[in-house]
């Protein structure tokens, strides 16, 4: 059996600011800072690493872990908010291609995503996604990209009783923090240039594949059958 765990955002999908807006609503209602991530990219990053850069740009300190508990509580409110008027892109070919996997008997579909599970499950929600996974790692289970791949692929074993290792287990994604935290963690890694990276830039990782998008079915199928 071989395993699949799918970035979200600029893989799967985009949420066209939703989330981002949600992030500055919050950290605003619990510091009042107005703006506070024009500085930050958030492409690749974990929710809690994008909270601990907003704390040292902006208040100069570390956070302590019941302020980051208040930070995601209101996040997650704003981003059920934000979410019910966003428009979501859903990447070219992602709903024919995870038709397609998640009828296969010899994979499993997981996700690997630097949001915080709940705010994951948001998303694929709203995508008309969240059907084709049931399990994954997420930023809540560690602001490391890899140890997230990690804990993904354990959960993958327990969701599906699945004793033996994986045939192959793959990242896919559309930055550097997929590719190269994917290889730490073991597995091979597909990137697509449908986020902020170009297809240019993200062959300087060497990823194992590497395409536009998702969208040419008969290769992928090729090489995850």
């Amino acid at each position: 059996m071989k395993l699949l765990l799918f970035d979200i955002d600029g893989t799967l999908l985009r949420t066209n600011g939703a989330g981002s807006r949600a992030v500055q609503r919050a950290f605003e209602r619990v510091h009042g800072v107005e703006v506070a991530i024009e500085a930050i990219d958030f492409a690749g990053k974990t929710d809690p690493l994008i909270l601990k850069e907003l704390y040292r740009n902006e208040l100069d300190r570390e956070h302590s872990q019941k302020e980051a508990r208040e930070i995601y509580r209101h996040y997650i409110a704003y981003l059920r908010e934000e979410i019910k008027t966003a428009e979501i892109t859903v990447m070219p070919g992602v709903r024919e291609l995870l038709g397609i996997l998640s009828k296969k008997d010899n994979l499993a579909l997981g996700v690997a995503t630097g949001n915080i599970e709940e705010g994951a499950h948001i998303k694929l929600t709203k995508a008309s996604l969240e059907t084709h996974f049931s399990f994954g790692g997420y930023g809540s289970d560690s602001e490391i990209r890899e140890e997230l791949v990690r804990r993904a692929i354990e959960r993958a074993h327990a969701h599906i009783n699945h004793t033996e290792g994986f045939e192959e287990t793959y990242v896919i994604g559309d930055t550097p923090f997929d590719i190269n935290h994917g290889r730490a963690a073991g597995a091979l890694t597909v990137a697509v240039s449908t986020g902020s990276y170009t297809k240019m830039e993200l062959s300087e990782h060497e990823p194992d594949y590497l395409y536009d998008d998702l969208s040419d079915i008969s290769s992928l199928m090729k090489l995850f059958n």
